[in-house]
């Protein structure tokens, strides 16, 4: 589907356009507030047409939780990876070895984002917003603790101690699902480093990254993360911890204490990897 087929597709099922204060209305009604930590994983698509695409509902946050608020968004760049890990989509394995010995390095203010929606790539180079070092698994953040997380973010242990989830969680910071689901989670990932269970080992992986000023391919143990049981996961925990669910535009929103779904994942991953494994 071409862009502008897309767009008009938006159009047609948007019976009024968001605004910046459509958008402001909709996210304090769901209960988002002044000095409030978010880490926000969103669809921009999934609002209906917005004016001003995804500055309307970055602004709109940012006028909300205000200077003693702190905006978080993943800005992951899954393409300064392995090769061979590669499945959406996978490469010729005879491209493995020049794709390590030609990656561009990962630098804070050139890499795009991947997959990670219009609205994370466009905050990623908003005014004031930090974006920690690591080649892969990289947030950025604006606002009271934007330093504070995503500063010392590295290679080992990427999403899990010591990590901005990590340090979000010790904040006590909250999540926003916008127009997404909990495969889309990445706090379940600390949930994992934490949890042990049937199928949980360390592979390599690699990026390109400057050492020294000279490029260089480093590689470094990460944990195999799982997704498929996120969803699962996620149904079980609105089950049984009260969240905030409303309406962002036509968006289905949830949100809700990082710290509580944290908390909850890793009694479900022990419990429910292990059993699937026995």
């Amino acid at each position: 589907m071409n862009f502008i087929q897309k767009e008009l597709d938006i159009i047609k099922k948007t019976s009024t356009p968001n605004t910046i204060q459509s958008l402001r209305d909709d996210f304090r009604t769901l209960g988002i507030k002044l000095g409030d930590l978010l880490l926000v994983h969103s669809s921009l698509s999934q609002l209906g047409w917005t004016l001003g695409g995804p500055i309307s509902v970055i602004d709109a946050l940012l006028s909300i939780i205000g200077k003693k608020g702190t905006l978080v968004m993943p800005s992951f760049s899954s393409g300064n990876t392995d090769p061979q890990e590669w499945q959406y989509p996978p490469v010729p394995k005879t491209w493995h070895s020049i794709i390590r010995d030609n990656m561009p390095p990962f630098h804070v203010d050139k890499t795009p984002t991947r997959g990670m929606g219009i609205i994370a790539e466009t905050f990623r180079k908003y005014p004031d917003v930090i974006r920690s070092n690591h080649p892969t698994s990289s947030f950025c953040a604006q606002g009271k603790y934007a330093r504070y997380i995503t500063e010392n973010h590295r290679l080992e242990y990427d999403l899990g101690e010591r990590s901005p989830l990590a340090k979000i969680y010790e904040l006590n910071g909250k999540i926003l699902l916008l127009g997404v689901g909990h495969s889309s989670n990445t706090s379940i990932h600390l949930a994992e480093y934490q949890s042990d269970y049937g199928d949980k080992y360390y592979k390599k992986q690699g990026s390109s990254v400057m050492v020294n000023e000279k490029r260089e391919w480093v590689e470094w143990n990460e944990l195999n993360l799982i997704t498929d049981d996120f969803e699962e996961l996620g149904g079980a925990f609105e089950q049984k911890v009260k969240i905030n669910h409303g309406k962002v535009g036509l968006a289905e929103t949830k949100f809700f204490s990082q710290r509580n779904l944290v908390d909850f994942a890793i009694v479900w991953i022990r419990k429910n990897r292990t059993q699937k494994e026995d």
